[in-house]
């Protein structure tokens, strides 16, 4: 029987079976730099569409795994729109597929916010305070 699997149910490994990508620890595997100007943009976009899709915990690992790509492919356009314009050739065919490819991936991993649960919400917090008030006076 394997580590990850305890009367016929698959489990998930400890935090330490793991590894860093898993974690979150760094959303770069291998031996990347992520002090660079593209490991940090990089960064940025994946967890702001992360952010916009309500947080790491409520994402699918497929999804996440789109979040990534898509964040690559957004770097990889951006380093071709900088050197356009600083008047250097690019290749017009693959920053198109590059774009088309954006597309595909921002529709499956979807484009609008959604709204994190906050608790309490903002009527509970009102009566909350209001309460509080009454007690007070």
């Amino acid at each position: 029987m394997s580590s990850l699997e305890v009367q016929g149910r698959v489990t998930r490994p400890s935090l330490r079976q793991r590894s860093r990508l898993s974690n979150n620890a760094g959303l770069l595997s291998g031996e990347a730099d992520g002090r660079t100007a593209i490991a940090r943009r990089f960064r940025d976009l994946t967890n702001a569409i992360i952010t916009d899709q309500g947080g790491v915990d409520r994402l699918a690992e497929a999804r996440l795994q789109l979040i990534r790509r898509f964040s690559a492919a957004a770097v990889i356009a951006e380093t071709m729109e900088a050197r356009l314009a600083n008047g250097e050739d690019i290749d017009v065919n693959a920053h198109a597929l590059l774009c088309s490819t954006l597309v595909r991936l921002s529709t499956r991993i979807g484009i609008n916010r959604t709204a994190r649960e906050i608790v309490p919400s903002l009527s509970q917090y009102l009566k909350m305070k209001a309460t509080d008030s009454e007690a007070a006076e």
